[in-house]
């Protein structure tokens, strides 16, 4: 962790990391990603009856989620799904 972010914060947003210290994340895998909303906020959508409704947020993120090869040609997308607060996704 970066010296300065641990001062200015007070560690008060420091989270232990989850990343094995030996492994190169730069090499081929599968990696599982969660990337969540500030505050848990759900904007990019609701629930329904067991049904996630995407509004124009959620929707604008599963957009951006399908133009990640066109930016990353060595990524390949494989499951993922938008939640109220929060992504899911499997990146190759």
């Amino acid at each position: 962790m970066n010296p300065e972010n641990n001062e200015l914060f007070r560690g008060k947003y420091r989270v232990p990391s989850a990343r094995l210290p030996a492994w190169d994340y730069s090499s081929c895998g599968a990696y599982f990603i969660t990337i969540c909303t500030q505050n848990m906020e759900e904007c990019f959508g609701e629930i329904r009856n067991g049904v996630m409704g995407l509004n124009d947020i959620g929707c604008a993120a599963a957009q951006c989620w399908h133009k990640i090869p066109r930016h990353f040609p060595n990524a390949s997308l494989d499951r993922w799904v938008v939640m109220p607060n929060h992504v899911h996704a499997l990146l190759r």
